[in-house]
């Protein structure tokens, strides 16, 4: 019995010395993108990126986001992840003081970009679109009879370049002519928005040039100066702003819609969105929380009167 005792000794010995196996964690990169693969269906074509945890402003979780990407598309999922590693959670987290699309406001700063309607609106709407794709004709000539002629006073718009270069040739040449366009003459940007569009099935990249000029002349805009600024891409840096601006906030397709930071993705009817807005107004009425007029500036209280 005594070298089987002895056995079983060294037995033990070996076992105890043997590492346990690494307990997965969803704080560990790989282990996060394998689950995130197989919830989403994501094939070994698409990128995935999963970002370093940080806080999340909730007990005990900590924030990662992982992006899909392939070809010029991308999707974000925003996870939060137990400080231990071994749950997550998918979705949105708010704040019972905020907005609920705080964080979209704050990123959607407007600039000096092409705008319609009242400065001040209690609602603003803020456009993504590309000038070659027919879902954002659409939505542009929905927009133009209907949004400021309904909400004369209510809603302030704002149009933001998001060319789509992979599949549209001639869409970025176009943006960079509208910004040309709208620093020599800000109210005469919405003619070409309306041009550009009324011309979309009949424009090719190689006669774009020849196309705007006439454009141009028939408008009674300076001619040369533009010219110069589009033959330049003196307002590329603009556009790529305004891109950049729009992958900030998660936007993948044209047309997409924000009204007071709430996103609208894809083609909306007259109705839907004149629903969308006229809630935002009545809201807004107590809230006062968003819109260019939200009544969140803060401010060091002091005795003395303002000038």
């Amino acid at each position: 019995m005594r070298p089987l005792f002895v056995a079983c000794l060294t037995a033990a010995a070996v076992l105890a010395q043997t590492p346990a196996a690494k307990k997965k964690s969803f704080l560990d990169k790989p282990t996060l993108e394998a689950y995130v693969r197989h919830l989403f269906v994501w094939s070994p074509q698409i990128a995935v990126a999963v970002s370093d945890p940080k806080p999340s402003g909730i007990d005990q979780m900590l924030e990662v986001s992982v992006t899909g990407s392939m070809g010029g598309a991308s999707q974000v999922a925003q996870f939060y992840v137990s400080k231990d590693g071994q749950k997550v959670l998918q979705g949105v987290s708010f704040d019972v003081s905020e907005n609920p699309f705080h964080a979209n406001n704050t990123k959607l700063k407007t600039g000096l970009g092409p705008a319609l309607g009242k400065a001040g609106a209690p609602v603003v709407v803020t456009i993504f679109s590309d000038f070659q794709c027919p879902y954002c004709k659409e939505e542009g000539k929905m927009l133009r009879a209907n949004l400021i002629q309904t909400f004369s006073k209510e809603v302030r718009a704002y149009f933001h370049d998001f060319p789509l270069d992979q599949i549209h040739n001639w869409a970025r040449a176009a943006s960079i002519a509208g910004r040309c366009v709208h620093r020599a003459d800000s109210e005469k940007f919405w003619d070409f928005h309306d041009w550009v569009f009324d011309k979309q099935t009949e424009m090719k990249l190689e006669d774009f040039r020849t196309k705007f000029e006439a454009f141009l002349n028939d408008k009674k805009l300076p001619a040369p100066a533009i010219l110069k600024c589009y033959d330049g891409k003196a307002t590329e840096p603009d556009v790529n702003k305004s891109f950049e601006l729009g992958r900030t906030l998660e936007v993948n397709s044209t047309p997409t819609v924000f009204v007071n930071g709430r996103k609208l993705a894809g083609n909306l009817s007259w109705p839907q969105l004149k629903q969308i807005i006229d809630f935002e107004i009545e809201y807004q009425k107590t809230a006062k929380n968003a819109g260019e007029d939200c009544g969140c500036e803060l401010t060091v209280p002091s005795p003395l009167p303002k000038n």
